[in-house]
């Protein structure tokens, strides 16, 4: 029995697109049955034309082009019932009906070759977005962790958010950024930060090092991604660094001009005090080269959530900006899973499905003990 319901599946679309066919092969029976007990004087089959073209709403070339040509055949059998093959006017109905066919079978080949463009670079873009961005575990060591990741390009399904996270002997290092711009014009950038952050994070102790480092590394290579004749060629890289020891309810962060993370526990979201930010990444001149570095408490059972500002200057349809904290609030005793997953839904439905830049998310949860069932059903 666990083998039939497969089969049963790959049937359903078959089985619609059956059903969807006997619609134009019914409307061409419908069509010849009236034009022929109708009056000479009455032509009803200029009206064959809609069976292939709903046929293109549905089928591809091929199918198109059978029911274009059974619509032919549909035409000439008219013609020769009523009032002979050889009248200018039957003649000049099969001739149109046989061009419009064709043009209609030529545009869903058109349409058909499109759309496995458009497969192929989602597909490209899909294998680019997980090369860049590979989904962080849902544990390590004491941390419980989800992530959501929403480009503002469909099309594309990337862009220049990022997170990454390493083990740093008994600690995990983690980044959450935001590029300057957004689409596969930042995918470079991210790629950029991302590659540095896992190969030289577990090398330094202090994050302000570790900041300094991928400052220089960012603002060496940030030139080769510069807009020529660009009006605003400057390229920055907006960056949250978090260190989490596991034998600890503390967590150490430095922030490089990054939106302050939020601090869920007992039913509040509260933004996580922080000094004077540093510099984004890749921006010289702004600052002495000195990162601060920050240290609060984040105990067992609260979550942490880390997000790009592609969240919080998210528009609904009047202006206003999504209130995070305020919906945070709602969900601080779900798992991370779950509160990613509302975050998700809630998001999209504030701005109406469609966001202007991109957005990614973070939850964290520091859990010495097995993580206890979600108490809010998804």
């Amino acid at each position: 029995m666990g083998f039939r319901a497969p089969a049963l599946h790959n049937e359903e679309p078959w089985r619609r697109k059956t059903a969807l066919v006997l619609i134009p092969l019914a409307l061409i029976v419908v069509i010849v049955v009236i034009d022929l007990r109708s009056p000479t004087s009455i032509h009803l089959g200029p009206l064959l034309v809609i069976a292939p073209a709903l046929t293109a709403s549905f089928g591809g070339p091929l199918l198109a082009g059978l029911i274009g040509a059974l619509a032919v055949l549909a035409q000439v059998l008219i013609a020769g019932l009523h009032g002979g093959l050889t009248t200018s006017n039957h003649l000049a109905q099969i001739a149109a009906l046989t061009v419009l066919s064709a043009l209609i079978v030529a545009f869903t080949a058109v349409r058909e070759h499109r759309a496995r463009q458009l497969a192929r670079a989602q597909s490209v873009a899909e294998a680019a977005q997980r090369a860049l961005l590979r989904p962080l575990p849902e544990q390590i060591g004491p941390l419980q962790i989800a992530t959501l990741y929403l480009a503002a390009d469909d099309e594309t399904q990337i862009g220049g958010d990022l997170y990454t996270a390493t083990r740093a002997g008994s600690s995990t290092r983690m980044i959450i950024g935001d590029v300057r711009g957004k689409g596969l014009a930042a995918v470079g950038e991210s790629a950029l930060l991302v590659s540095a952050f896992r190969l030289i994070a577990p090398q330094y102790r202090q994050l302000p090092d570790l900041a300094a480092t991928l400052d220089r590394n960012v603002g060496r290579y940030l030139v080769d991604f510069a807009e020529v004749g660009g009006d605003t060629p400057e390229h920055f890289i907006t960056a949250l660094l978090l260190d989490l020891p596991d034998g600890e309810g503390l967590a150490h962060l430095t922030n490089c001009g990054h939106p302050p993370p939020l601090l869920l526990l007992d039913g509040q979201a509260v933004p996580v005090d922080l000094g004077p930010s540093a510099p984004p990444l890749g921006v010289h001149g702004l600052g002495d080269g000195h990162y601060p570095c920050d240290t609060f408490p984040f105990e067992e059972g609260a979550t942490l959530l880390l997000y790009t500002d592609g969240v919080t200057e998210a528009r609904d349809r009047t202006g206003n900006f999504y209130p995070l904290a305020e919906r945070a609030a709602r969900w601080t005793r779900c798992t991370p899973e779950s509160l990613v997953h509302h975050l998700h839904r809630d998001l999209l439905a504030h701005v109406g499905h469609r966001l202007g830049d991109d957005a990614a998310v973070i939850a964290i949860r520091r859990t010495e003990t097995p993580p206890l069932p979600d108490p809010t059903p998804h």
